[in-house]
């Protein structure tokens, strides 16, 4: 399954960050509920990938992955991670920086922000 996954140069700061003080990390693209849709961090091995998952990519060293079907549903699109002010919703590791991450999608000729 071919993806494009780009990040921010804000965002890789804060991946880097987020690296030096827990170690490794891996990110899971959220689609919805309590959390939004919204680039999820967590330190690797917290949240296993499920059967499942695909794995996009990587940004700053992480793991990036999404739910295969989810992805298929969207139509594939592809996904650039930005950094955004204010805690986000859910327990992503950033949060405790008071930062969110940022998912931008583009399928086609439209553009839509979330997290």
């Amino acid at each position: 399954m071919a993806a494009s996954l780009t990040v921010t140069l804000e965002a890789l700061e804060q991946i880097e960050r987020l690296r030096a003080r827990h170690g490794p990390v891996v990110f899971f693209q959220s689609g919805g509920c309590c959390a939004g849709s919204a680039a999820m961090c967590f330190t690797e091995g917290e949240l296993p990938p499920g059967p499942g998952d695909v794995l996009l990519g990587t940004i700053g060293g992480a793991k990036f992955y999404v739910d295969a079907d989810q992805y298929a549903r969207w139509g594939a699109p592809r996904f650039e991670i930005d950094l955004g002010p204010g805690a986000g919703g859910g327990f992503s590791l950033e949060a405790l920086d008071d930062v969110h991450f940022v998912t931008r999608t583009v399928t086609g000729l439209r553009e839509s922000a979330s997290g």
